[in-house]
């Protein structure tokens, strides 16, 4: 089975194709353009990239591509939750009605959020356990959220929010950081390797009460510490070693309410190696490889497949 899948999120425009039988995903995307300064992307001008993209994107992913699909999936809104919207993800939606009119192949609507963490499940080789119930964290931008996913006919999964942050979320404290130092955004790459530059390793007081956080706290510090005088990898560093301290004591309290379930942590967030070692230090985690752990439209593809074969 050969699926489509098609993602336009606030910062990356995808189109990727799955091929079920090889477990091959082709996939394709571009980074939105944020000016030097800015923290992030009207909706208007995420829409208007998008649809000035999503063709030529398209195009090329097909570039030599002689097959025909079987079925489209797309990313229609951000996540499961009853009211749940960005005028973004209309770009994708549109873009899928048009391909599905014109081939006659079924269209599949997914959640951005199902879309991440498919990605990961795909990507550490654990498709398998989507008819399983297990714990993801979706760590983004846009984003922090721990979720208990469980299987679903209609969705393939859906998640429950069990844990979210109350302010920031982590993406925003990471590009937040960046760009009062100068960085440009996205700022995580480049703020990762300043923090890996460090010789510092930081124990901050951080603020979990029952699997929710507040994250306001790290950019105060991260800016505190830049007024004083601190050195840029050593704020770099302070900041991923608050995040990473913040998820897991938000791991730690998914434990304690709902046991040992499988651990999948998935968003661009997770990327970070600080976290990311973190984290596996202290549990069995499953993570998404950094491909598929940005925004992209290759779990969407395979949450296609998996719908449209059952």
């Amino acid at each position: 089975m050969i699926t489509l899948g098609i993602d336009t999120s606030n910062y990356t425009t995808s189109v990727a194709l799955y091929d079920s039988e090889s477990g091959e995903i082709r996939q394709k995307r571009m980074l939105l353009p944020v000016k030097h300064g800015e923290k992030g992307l009207r909706q208007s001008d995420a829409v208007f990239h998008h649809t000035n993209r999503i063709g030529s994107l398209t195009e090329e992913l097909f570039g030599g591509f002689d097959r025909e699909i079987d079925a489209i999936g797309v990313s229609e809104k951000p996540r499961d939750a009853e009211g749940s919207y960005m005028p973004c993800f209309l770009v994708g939606l549109n873009a899928a009605k048009s391909i599905s009119a014109v081939t006659r192949k079924p269209l599949y609507g997914f959640s951005h959020q199902s879309g991440h963490i498919m990605a990961a499940l795909f990507s550490a080789d654990l498709l398998e356990l989507r008819k399983e119930k297990f714990i993801a964290f979706h760590v983004s931008g846009g984003t922090t959220e721990m979720l208990l996913v469980t299987p679903d006919k209609e969705r393939v999964f859906k998640a429950e929010i069990i844990g979210e942050t109350k302010d920031l979320n982590c993406g925003q404290a990471v590009d937040r950081t960046g760009v009062m130092m100068g960085l440009d955004f996205p700022c995580g790459p480049t703020l990762e390797k300043l923090a890996l530059a460090s010789d510092k390793a930081f124990n901050p007081k951080i603020c979990v009460s029952d699997g929710n956080c507040s994250l306001s706290g790290v950019e105060n510090q991260c800016g505190k510490m830049l007024s004083q005088g601190d050195k840029n990898e050593d704020i770099a560093r302070y900041c991923f070693d608050f995040i990473g301290k913040t998820l897991e004591k938000m791991t730690e309290c998914a434990i304690e309410k709902y046991g040992r379930l499988p651990l999948v942590y998935a968003g661009g967030v997770m990327c970070n190696s600080i976290i990311r070692s973190r984290l596996a230090s202290k549990f069995d985690a499953k993570f998404a490889k950094p491909e598929f752990s940005c925004d992209n439209a290759a779990g969407t593809a395979v949450l296609a497949s998996v719908r449209g074969a059952e």
